[in-house]
């Protein structure tokens, strides 16, 4: 359905379950996916908080000079991901600033003593030694990618993802949350995603809401997105993430989103996106994060047991058996999948790198889930 006057009728109605957006959210998710609840039992690796970006709502983001700003260390990268796999972690997300040296001198000069001039060429090897090392995929989130940048990529990456966050031009204006980020011109983000689909890379992107954007503008990003998809088939996962104020950032007095909205939200992208997309939001993010089923939510995420959200780090994870109660709460059953969904796997000689194939398939049972299931 993508007539937006339909969904404009919701905009600022609290649902509750029986309303008619989420009785249809509901519906296709269970035709396209069942009762299963799923999630990926992940490590958390942030390569480098540097970035060339300032958005008005991020704590990941550090300038060079002030604590926690830098590159890890190949030492320190190898020891957290080696630190999931004793976990049962079967995903290494690298998440990463968007080409720091670009702007600054000093992220130059850490890569230099690292042995490399470019984010992405380290990125590289990194996955490569937590691919050779251990038994962890890497899943990255690099950004706005090119051509060339996700040829490099796929072979040592499972799966990839850039969040569209919102198509919005207007949210680039001076005051907005997008001011002054190159990186975060919607073209910029949009053609990122073509290019995942071109080069047939599993791709998970997404919503942030609440950062100023209308409800019209909402659905003209999941509009944008579902494009894009049935051109490619490339999109995985839709995450709907909503906003969090902290103290320190720009957009610290701006109201978050709440219960109601993210549940509209949650059923709206349901009813655009093409069913064969998983629909995800964070269970740290809201209390009552189960209740993001009744609109259609389907997967959860990654949740790790070893590392924190190191984009809201005052939200810890909850852990798999709680997830799992409370998923069961509300008529789901809880499984754990890889960072590659299973119709991907169902494909993979278009789908995944020849020198991913074997330890991809290796790890998945007969339905494209983790063969080995972690239920702590």
């Amino acid at each position: 359905m993508s007539n937006l006057s339909y969904y404009e009728r919701h905009a600022g109605v609290a649902p509750d379950p029986a309303d008619e957006l989420l009785t249809r959210a509901r519906a296709i998710r269970d035709a396209a996916w069942g009762s299963v609840i799923t999630y990926s039992r992940k490590v958390f690796i942030p390569l480098t908080t540097m970035c060339r970006d300032e958005c008005g709502y991020c704590v990941f983001v550090k300038r060079p000079g002030t604590p926690g700003a830098g590159y890890m260390t190949p030492d320190a990268v190898m020891a957290v991901a080696r630190a999931g796999e004793a976990m049962g972690c079967k995903e290494a997300l690298f998440s990463l600033g968007e080409r720091p040296e670009l702007r600054y001198a000093e992220a130059r000069e850490s890569l230099k003593r690292l042995g490399y001039e470019r984010t992405l060429d380290y990125l590289h090897d990194m996955c490569q030694r937590v691919l050779l090392e251990t038994g962890l995929l890497p899943h990255v989130n690099a950004g706005t990618l090119f051509d060339e940048e996700f040829r490099q990529l796929r072979p040592v990456a499972a799966s990839m993802g850039m969040m569209i966050e919102n198509t919005s031009r207007r949210l680039t204006r001076r005051g907005g949350p997008h001011y002054a980020c190159p990186d975060k011109i919607p073209l910029q983000r949009l053609r990122a995603l073509e290019r995942a689909g071109e080069q047939h890379v599993p791709f998970t992107t997404g919503l942030l809401i609440g950062i100023g954007e209308t409800w019209r503008e909402r659905l003209e990003t999941l509009q944008a997105i579902e494009a894009s998809h049935r051109r490619h088939g490339h999109v995985q996962e839709v995450i709907v993430q909503n906003f969090r104020a902290k103290p320190g950032i720009a957009m610290a007095n701006q109201p978050e989103p709440d219960h109601a909205d993210m549940m509209r939200t949650l059923a709206a992208a349901r009813c655009i996106l093409s069913p064969d997309i998983a629909l995800q939001a964070p269970p740290n993010l809201h209390d009552d994060f189960a209740a993001y089923i009744d609109a259609g939510l389907n997967d959860w995420g990654g949740i790790s047991p070893v590392t924190i959200d190191h984009i809201n780090p005052e939200r810890a994870w909850p852990r798999v058996a709680e997830l799992a109660e409370r998923t069961q709460q509300r008529g789901g059953r809880l499984k754990e999948r890889l960072t590659v969904y299973p119709r991907f796997i169902r494909d993979p000689d278009r789908w995944m790198d020849a020198g991913l194939k074997a330890g991809v398939l290796a790890m998945a049972d007969v339905e494209g889930l983790a063969e080995l299931q972690c239920v702590a």
